[in-house]
């Protein structure tokens, strides 16, 4: 198997995208990691997830997933092959492609309802209230991300403008998040959706709306990671 953080950061280099950079396009796909996250997975002290995983393979253009992370695949038509027997092929392809007889029927996507949990009590953008996993309702549609485990509504306006009051956001269920990422917490009592701050300058849950002061995570917070917030 090839090197993961070596390949990342060859194709990152050839896109000439400097880390930093690379961070700030992962959140166009809702993951919100620092540079200091890049560096670590280029240099092979953390792994990305599978999400963040297939983001960047997106962001630097890697279609090939298994030759370039793994090796030759033994699916590939042309592995046994030299360059001008791969030219032949191209060609042939080609010419079936000209008769206009062989393209691709059209595809009719099929669109996959999945079911989650939207839990009746809200996560607070303002000051707080208690996530209670006992009320929910069953939602249903094809919008809901695969990765979601259920759903919550925001109160509050802390987190505009990325959400506002009454917004429903859904959650993938995890007790860890990178430095920068928006997700759900417990904290002494109250369940609060914030970016998670948790670097050199102390662990902090920050409202996106300035006018809400940051809150301090201590040794003595009672303190839970509930999820990431997906949408």
């Amino acid at each position: 198997m090839k090197d993961l953080g070596k390949t990342i950061a060859k194709y990152r280099k050839e896109h000439k995208l400097n880390q930093s950079q690379l961070a700030k396009e992962l959140e166009n796909y809702d993951i919100y990691v620092k540079q200091n996250s890049i560096s670590a997975w280029e240099l092979g002290t953390a792994t990305p997830n599978a999400r963040q995983f297939l983001a960047l393979c997106e962001i630097l253009e890697i279609y090939d997933i298994y030759t370039d992370f793994i090796g030759q695949s033994p699916l590939n038509p042309f592995r046994n092959l030299n360059e001008n027997g791969m030219n032949k092929v191209l060609e042939y392809i080609s010419d079936l492609e000209s008769t206009g007889n062989y393209k691709p029927a059209e595809i009719i996507p099929i669109h996959v309802i999945r079911e989650r949990k939207v839990f009746y009590n809200t996560v607070s953008a303002g000051t707080g209230s208690f996530l209670d996993g006992d009320e929910y309702e069953i939602f249903s549609s094809p919008d809901i991300p695969e990765a979601a485990t259920f759903g919550v509504y925001v109160d509050g306006d802390s987190m505009e403008p990325k959400y506002h009051n009454k917004d429903l956001i859904w959650i993938e269920q995890t007790a860890c998040l990178d430095d920068g990422e928006i997700g759900i917490f417990y904290l002494d009592g109250n369940a609060y959706v914030k970016k998670f701050q948790n670097n050199r300058l102390g662990t902090y849950l920050i409202s996106l709306n300035k006018k809400y002061d940051p809150i301090p995570v201590t040794e003595n917070s009672s303190f839970k990671i509930f999820g990431r917030v997906l949408s």
